[in-house]
C-alpha cells in the first residue's frame, strides 16, 4: 500500500512539473509561437490566473470561495462577479492570438460558469424576488452569499446583511458587458424573465437603504441599513447599461430583451448627485465609493462632483499599505471583537486611527489611471503597490487582503498616526487568498501592461473621456449634450369636438381623440397595465412589473403595444379625486414643472413628445382666461423658460421616441389584454360649451359657518338633523355633518343618503364654489389621500433630509426612509387631526408642493435638515400676519392650493431686509433653518464642554456622542436637531442657534477656555435677557418681565445687539470655572 502511496504521490508531481493538456497549470512544454513575447507575457498571467484564482473555482457551482482553505466553503455573489471579470479579461487578451491552445475557450467559459452559477442560485430565489419588488425589506432580498458546492443559502436574514443592492446590480453590469464581447450566458426565456424582475427590484434602489459593499450597514455596525451612495451609483450604471439589451446577444429576437423604467433612472442619478459626495449618513465617505465613480460602474459624469468625491476619499482614506475602508472601521484590527457579531455604542472610537488599510484600493487607482489616460497616476499606485506585494513558493504575485496594526503597537499608531509598521493579513504561502484583490490585480496588470484596451474590458461604453461624451450616441444614458438646449413637441388635445371649435374662436389649433386615429391616446395607467406583461413567469412564480405609476420622462415616448401606434399623456391630466385638481392654476404650474423636467432630464436621441390634454371642465369659469394665456404661449413657442413646437400629433411622431412593447405577444389561443383609449366626448359639434358665468374667489364670510360647534356638537342627533336640512350655508353643512360623522359612523342615514355621501356633495359642491376651506375639512372628514404623497416624501428624503409630519406644538413623527401611501396617511391623520381638521390636508398639498421644489430648487432649502411640515404651515400663518400689519390676517385655509403653493415659496425665499428681526427670526425659526458650518460648529463647542449641553430639557452628552460619530456625518446632524426639537417657540429656537454660533467663536479665539459644568442654554439665554433688561428698562415694562418680544426684535451685531448680550453671558459662564495652562500663557512669571 504504501509503494502505491508513493506512486500516487510520484505521479502528482510529475503532473504538477509537466502540466496537463486538460488541465494545464504551468506551460514550460507548451511550444511558444514565433516572437513570442505577447505569448510570454499572456502565459506568465495565465500561470498566475490558473494557481491562484481557477484552481478554486467549484467544480459544481462555478462560484469562488471567499476563503481558499478548509472546508467551510461560502461565496459572496460580489467577489465571485470580480473573478469571472477577471477570466475573462484574460480570455480577452487572448484573442488576439490566433492559436490559443484552446485557452480562450477555457478563459472564457470558466467566466460563464461562474456567471451561469450565480444565476442558478438567484433563480432558486425567484419567490424573494417576487415579495421584493412589491415591498423591499431586508428579510425578503436575494441572498449574498450562498455555498460554493451547491448553491445553497447559508446564512438566514438574521445571520447576514444580504440586502446588497450593489451585488446584484454588478452582476447585471457585468453579464451586458460578458454578452456584449460575444459571451452567450441566458439560454431561454425563463433567465430573460427572471433577469427582467431583478431589473424591477434594482430600480427601486434610490430608496431601498441596504447594508453596501461591507455587509454592515450602519457604520457603527449595529445592523442598521442605509441608503448607500455607493449601491444607488451602481444601479444607475447597470440601469444604464441593460436598458433594452438584448440577452441573447446578436442572435436575440425582440423578446430577449430589457426594459427599464427611464424614470426610475433619473430618480437614481438625481438620488446619486445628492448623496455625493456622501458614501452614507453615517460614512462621510468610503472606499467602496471608487467601483462606482470609476472601473467598473462609471456611475457619474459631473466630472466636478466626481473630482470632489475622489479628493475626498485620497484625502481622508489613503495610507502607506492601501486605502482604509472608512473612518473607524474595526474590522479585522486588533481591538475588534471577533465574537460578536455587532458593536456596542461608542465602541468604534476604538478604532480611530488603527484602521486596517486595503491595497485592493490602490489597484482600483491604477485602473482608474489606465482608463482616463493618466500614466502619472498609473505609476504612483504602482510604486505604491509592488512593495506591498507576497509571493508564493512558485513565485507568483498575492494580493494581501489588508494590513493592520498588531495589538503590541496600537497605543504607539494612536499616538502617531503613521508610525508602526503593519503587518499583511495572507501571505499566499499559507494557501490563503483574498480573490477579489488577485482578480482585480490581474486586470490592472493586463491593462496597464496593454494587453487588453479600456474598450475591451468596457465593450458598450460605461467610460467615455469628457472631450467625447457629446459625440457618442448611447442607447440610455445621462451622458447627453453639455448644454441642453431642447425643444419639447407638444400635441394639444380636446376632448370633444365642440371644446375644439369652441377654442379655435381664439385662434387655438387643437386635435381630437378621433382625428389622431389610428394613433390611440392613453392615460399612463393604460401603459402601466401594458408593463403588468413585462417579465411574467408562471414557472417561476413571477408576476410583471408592479404597479408603479409611469413618470414624465416615460409618457414622453411613443409605445408600439400590440399593432398599435400609442401616445400617453401624463399623470397630471389624470382625473383625480383630490381638490387640489379642482385648481386650474395648479394645473398650469404641474404642466410648466413637468416641461421643465423634460428638459433637464431628457437624454435619449429623439424629441420627447408632451400631450397636453384639455378638458372642457379646465375651461369653465375664471378658469379660462389662465388656460387660454398659457395656450397662447404654447403657440408662441416658449411655456416656462422651455423651448415648445405645437404640431400635430401625426406630423410629430417621425421625430418622436419609439419604444415596442414586444413582450406583449399573444398566442392565438390567449385572449388579448383590453385597453382603454382616451374616448372623444360625444357632444354635439356646435352645441355652446358650458362656460359657467365666472365664479370670483368665494368671499370670507361664505367660508364661514353660521352654527357655532360648541353649541351644536351636545344636541341631539334629531336637532341636528333638521338644522342640517334647513341649512344653505355648505360650511355649516359640514360642520354639522362632522358633528354626525363622529357620533353616528359614515354610514348613518340622512335625507340625503349616508353622512359619508352627503359630506362628499359637500365637497364637491364647496370645489365648485371655491370655498376652500370647506373643500379642505369635508376632504380631510373623508380621509382623503392626494396622489403622489410617498414618492414626494421620498423626494425629500434623497436630498438628506428628514420630513416630520404633525401639527405645530404637537407631538410629531419622523419620517427618515421611504414609507408607503398607507403608513403616511395613517401618520397623517392621526397626528395633524387634532387641532384642525383642516391641517391633515393642507399638510399633504405642502408635502406635494416641497416634493416638486427641492427637485427642481434645492438651494431653497439649505441649511434646513429637518423639513417639519407643521412648522412651515406655522411659518406661512405667521408671514399672513406681518403682511395684513393691523388689518385682521388672511385664513391660510382659505387660499386656494396655487396660492399656498404660491405663499410656501415667498417663505423659502432669504429673509427681506426690511424686515425686523422678530419677524425673519420667526420665519428662519419656523423653517429650521440654521447658518453654514453650523453643526460642525457644535461638535467644536461639544469638544470644550465634557458635561454636555442642555435645551428645553432636551441633553446632549459629550460621551458617547464623540466616541461613536465623527465631525461631518449627517447623524451628528440629526442629533444636534434632535436636541432642539423640543423648543417650541421659533424665535426662541433661533436666538438658541445665534447662541451655540457666538459660543464656538469665543471658544475658537479662546483655546485655554472650556466650561466646567453642563452648559443650560436657556440659562445663558435668561442671564443675556436679564442684561438686555437692565439697558432697557422702562417703567411701564415692569408688569410684562418675561416679554422677550424686544429681545428678539433687536438686530444680532453691533453695540447693544442680541450677540454682544449672548457674549457676556458665555464669558461669565466661561469665566466660572478653570483655565487649562499653556506653555507660552504670557501671564506665566516662572
Amino acid at each position: 500500500m504504501a509503494n502505491l502511496d508513493d506512486d500516487r504521490t510520484s505521479s502528482a508531481h510529475a503532473f504538477l512539473k509537466f502540466g496537463s493538456i486538460y488541465e494545464p497549470l504551468k506551460s514550460i512544454n507548451l511550444p511558444k509561437p514565433e516572437g513570442g513575447s505577447l505569448w510570454d507575457k499572456l502565459d506568465h498571467y495565465y500561470r498566475i490566473v490558473k494557481s491562484t484564482l481557477l484552481l478554486h473555482q467549484s467544480p459544481t457551482t462555478g462560484l469562488f470561495p471567499t476563503k481558499t482553505y478548509g472546508d467551510n466553503r461560502k461565496a459572496k455573489v460580489h467577489d465571485s462577479l470580480y473573478c469571472a471579470a477577471c477570466a475573462w479579461a484574460l480570455a480577452l487578451a487572448y484573442r488576439r492570438i490566433d492559436d490559443d491552445k484552446g485557452r480562450t475557450h477555457e478563459l472564457e467559459h470558466s467566466a460563464i460558469k461562474c456567471m451561469r452559477g450565480i444565476l442558478y442560485c438567484y433563480m432558486r430565489q425567484a419567490d424573494k424576488v417576487q415579495q421584493f419588488k412589491q415591498d423591499p425589506k431586508p428579510s425578503e432580498c436575494l441572498h449574498s452569499v450562498f455555498s460554493a458546492d451547491t448553491g445553497d443559502e447559508v446564512f438566514s436574514h438574521k445571520e447576514y446583511g444580504h440586502l446588497q443592492i450593489n451585488a446584484v446590480s454588478l452582476f447585471l453590469l457585468y453579464l451586458v458587458e460578458m454578452i456584449s464581447s460575444g459571451l452567450q450566458i441566458v439560454y431561454n426565456t425563463d433567465e430573460v424573465s427572471f433577469i427582467q424582475n431583478l431589473v424591477f427590484c434594482v430600480e427601486r434602489a434610490y430608496r431601498v437603504p441596504d447594508f453596501g459593499v461591507w455587509e454592515r450597514g450602519s457604520k457603527y455596525n449595529n445592523g442598521s441599513p442605509e441608503l448607500h451612495s455607493s449601491s444607488v451609483g451602481l444601479a444607475k450604471a447597470a440601469l444604464e447599461a441593460i436598458n433594452g439589451f438584448n440577452l441573447f446577444g446578436n442572435q436575440g429576437c425582440s423578446w430577449s430583451v430589457i426594459f427599464v423604467d427611464f424614470d426610475a433612472h433619473n430618480r437614481n442619478r438625481q438620488t446619486l448627485c445628492s448623496l455625493l459626495p456622501r458614501e452614507s449618513r453615517s460614512h462621510n465617505t468610503d472606499a467602496a465609493l471608487l467601483p462606482c465613480l470609476s472601473y467598473p460602474a462609471f456611475a457619474l459624469d459631473d466630472e466636478v462632483l466626481f473630482s470632489q468625491t475622489l479628493d475626498k476619499i485620497i484625502r481622508k482614506l489613503k495610507g502607506k499599505y492601501g486605502f482604509k475602508r472608512f473612518l473607524r472601521d474595526g474590522y479585522r484590527t486588533a481591538l475588534e471583537d471577533k465574537t460578536r457579531r455587532y458593536y456596542k455604542p461608542a465602541e468604534i472610537k476604538l478604532f480611530d486611527g488603527i484602521e486596517c488599510e486595503f491595497p485592493l484600493f490602490f489597484i482600483f487607482m491604477i485602473i482608474d489611471g489606465v482608463f482616463r489616460g493618466n500614466p502619472a497616476q498609473v505609476k504612483e499606485y504602482q510604486d505604491l503597490l509592488d512593495p506591498l506585494l507576497q509571493h508564493t513558493s512558485e513565485g507568483c504575485p498575492v494580493v494581501p487582503k489588508y494590513y493592520y496594526v498588531p495589538a503590541d503597537f496600537v497605543e504607539l499608531e494612536k499616538k502617531n498616526p503613521g508610525s508602526q509598521k503593519r503587518f499583511p493579513s495572507n501571505s499566499g504561502c499559507d494557501g490563503k487568498f483574498f480573490l477579489w484583490g488577485q482578480a482585480v490585480y490581474i486586470i490592472a496588470k493586463l491593462l496597464a501592461d496593454k494587453l487588453v484596451s479600456p474598450k475591451d474590458i468596457d465593450p458598450i461604453g460605461r467610460y467615455i473621456p469628457p472631450q467625447d461624451q457629446r459625440n457618442v450616441s448611447m442607447r440610455f444614458s445621462n451622458q447627453g449634450p453639455l448644454e441642453n438646449d431642447l425643444v419639447v413637441h407638444v400635441a394639444l388635445i380636446a376632448e370633444s369636438q365642440r371644446l375644439q371649435v369652441f377654442l379655435n374662436t381664439y385662434g387655438i389649433q387643437t386635435q381630437t381623440p378621433q382625428q389622431v386615429e389610428p394613433i390611440q391616446i392613453w392615460a399612463q395607467k393604460e401603459l402601466v397595465k401594458a408593463y403588468f406583461h413585462l417579465g411574467v413567469n408562471d414557472k417561476l412564480g413571477l408576476s410583471g412589473r408592479p404597479d408603479r405609476p409611469i413618470g414624465c420622462l416615460g409618457t414622453s415616448k411613443i409605445y408600439r403595444i400590440l399593432g398599435k401606434t400609442v401616445v400617453c399623456y401624463s399623470i397630471i391630466f389624470d382625473l383625480s379625486d383630490f381638490y387640489m385638481s379642482q385648481d386650474v392654476m395648479m394645473l398650469i404650474d404641474d404642466i410648466k414643472n413637468a416641461l421643465q423636467f423634460i428638459k433637464q432630464y431628457w437624454k435619449m436621441h429623439g424629441r420627447p413628445l408632451f400631450v397636453v390634454l384639455i378638458r372642457e371642465d379646465n375651461i369653465r369659469g375664471s378658469r379660462f382666461n389662465p388656460i387660454l394665456d398659457m395656450l397662447a404661449a404654447f403657440r408662441k413657442g416658449i411655456v416656462g423658460g422651455v423651448k415648445v413646437h405645437v404640431d400635430r400629433v401625426q406630423t410629430l411622431i417621425s421625430g418622436a421616441v419609439v419604444e415596442q412593447l414586444d413582450f406583449l405577444r399573444i398566442a392565438e389561443t390567449e385572449e388579448a389584454p383590453v385597453f382603454k383609449s382616451l374616448e372623444e366626448l360625444d357632444l354635439p359639434k356646435h352645441s355652446k360649451v358650458k362656460r359657467q358665468s365666472s365664479t370670483p374667489n368665494a368671499s370670507e364670510l361664505e367660508q364661514q359657518p353660521d352654527v357655532n360647534i360648541n353649541e351644536w356638537k351636545n344636541k341631539s342627533t334629531y336637532e341636528i338633523l333638521q338644522k342640517l336640512g334647513d341649512c344653505n350655508c355648505l360650511a355649516s353643512q359640514a360642520l354639522l355633518s362632522s358633528i354626525l360623522l363622529k357620533r353616528e359612523g359614515p354610514n348613518f342615514i340622512t335625507k340625503e343618503g349616508t353622512v359619508a355621501e352627503h359630506i362628499e356633495r359637500i365637497y364637491r359642491r364647496a370645489g365648485s364654489k371655491k370655498l376652500w376651506s370647506v373643500v379642505r375639512f369635508a376632504a380631510s372628514l373623508l380621509g382623503k389621500l392626494v396622489d403622489s404623497l410617498a414618492p414626494s416624501i421620498t423626494n425629500v428624503l434623497v436630498q438628506g433630509k428628514q420630513v416630520t409630519l404633525g401639527a405645530f406644538g404637537q407631538e410629531e413623527e419622523v419620517i427618515s426612509n421611504p414609507l408607503s401611501p398607507a403608513v403616511i396617511k395613517n401618520i397623517i391623520y392621526e397626528k395633524c387631526h387634532l387641532q384642525d381638521e383642516r391641517e391633515a390636508v393642507v399638510q399633504q398639498e405642502l408635502v406635494i408642493h416641497i416634493g416638486w421644489i427641492i427637485s427642481n430648487s434645492p438651494e431653497l432649502f439649505s441649511g434646513m435638515l429637518k423639513i417639519r411640515i407643521g412648522w412651515i404651515i406655522h411659518a406661512m400663518k405667521y408671514e399672513l400676519k406681518i403682511r395684513a400689519g393691523d388689518m385682521p390676517a388672511k385664513d391660510l385655509y382659505q387660499l386656494s392650493p396655487s396660492e399656498v403653493k404660491q405663499l410656501l415659496l415667498d417663505i423659502l425665499q432669504p429673509q427681506q431686509q426690511g424686515r425686523g428681526w422678530l419677524n425673519r427670526r420667526q420665519i428662519d425659526g419656523s423653517l429650521n433653518r440654521t447658518p453654514a458650518g453650523f453643526y460642525d460648529r457644535v461638535w467644536q463647542i461639544l469638544e470644550r464642554t465634557p458635561n454636555g449641553l442642555i435645551v428645553a430639557g432636551k441633553f446632549l452628552p459629550q460621551q458617547p456622542t464623540l466616541s461613536d460619530m465623527t465631525m461631518y456625518e449627517m447623524n451628528f446632524s440629526l442629533l444636534v436637531e434632535d436636541m432642539l426639537q423640543n423648543i417650541d417657540q421659533p424665535e426662541y429656537r433661533q436666538i438658541i442657534v445665534e447662541l451655540l454660533m457666538v459660543i464656538s467663536v469665543i471658544l475658537e479665539r479662546n483655546p485655554e477656555l472650556e466650561f466646567q459644568d453642563k452648559v443650560d442654554l436657556d440659562k445663558v439665554v435668561q442671564e443675556a435677557f436679564r442684561d438686555f433688561q437692565k439697558d432697557h428698562s422702562s417703567p411701564k415694562g415692569a408688569e410684562k418681565q418675561d416679554d422677550m418680544t424686544a429681545f428678539y426684535n433687536t438686530h444680532p451685531i453691533g453695540k447693544k445687539g442680541t450677540c454682544s448680550y449672548l457674549s457676556k453671558a458665555v464669558i461669565t459662564l466661561l469665566l466660572e470655572g478653570e483655565m487649562k495652562p499653556s506653555n507660552d500663557d504670557p501671564c506665566t512669571i516662572s
